[in-house]
């Protein structure tokens, strides 16, 4: 895939998607940021996320000013007009259709029975109305519990996001890390480095 990215800033990205009429939140590095009050480090990319129910309703705003690719395995297919997502796909890149550069991504969350489903674990889950916070100014973002579990539950947690885990776990809740630990253990029965890390400050107090 290329990794030409010029990413928008939130602010933009915030200015594309108000008037729409779903929810949708900033993903990534970007929500973690926005949960602290504060950049912590650099961002290659910006993402969004959205329920995949409403996933022909963002086609139908985004096409008529950005090109849309589906991305798969290391390859880019066009999203053409009126094509419904295949159940496999959860990723999107998003470019102005004038430039080669990559401008955000959009995730496609799952859901079911107004729970949102962690794809990895679909027995881990939440409710729809709880997966999001909001700024002062109203940004919407990804709950940094969910966010952090999307990162250390991946398969080759990368040295970002062991950042974004020490920066971000001195501003969550009790609440919160325990959802965390215990979203964690449920995937990876055996033990889980994070796991431990977050008990160990814990216990540093």
């Amino acid at each position: 895939m290329s990794d030409m990215w010029k990413p928008l800033s939130v602010d933009a990205v915030k200015e594309i998607f108000q008037d729409f009429s779903f929810s949708w939140w900033v993903a990534g590095g970007w929500a973690l940021d926005l949960h602290i009050g504060k950049q912590t480090r650099e961002h290659d990319d910006l993402d969004i996320v959205i329920f995949r129910e409403h996933h022909r309703t963002l086609h139908r705003h985004l096409s008529k000013d950005w090109a849309l690719y589906q991305a798969f395995k290391g390859t880019l297919i066009p999203w053409q007009h009126h094509e419904e997502l295949p159940s496999h796909i959860d990723n999107l890149w998003v470019r102005d259709p004038n430039q080669h550069f990559w401008a955000f991504q959009i995730m496609i969350l799952d859901s079911e029975d107004g729970m949102w489903l962690y794809k990895r674990k679909p027995t881990i889950r939440k409710s729809i109305e709880g997966i999001g916070n909001e700024t002062h100014d109203g940004t919407p973002y990804l709950r940094p519990e969910i966010q952090l579990l999307y990162k250390g539950g991946s398969s080759k947690v990368r040295d970002k996001d062991y950042v974004d885990l020490y920066n971000t776990l001195p501003f969550l809740q009790r609440e919160e890390r325990n959802w965390l630990k215990d979203a964690l253990y449920e995937q990876f029965p055996s033990g889980h480095q994070w796991i431990d890390y977050i008990k160990q400050k814990e216990s540093e107090g």
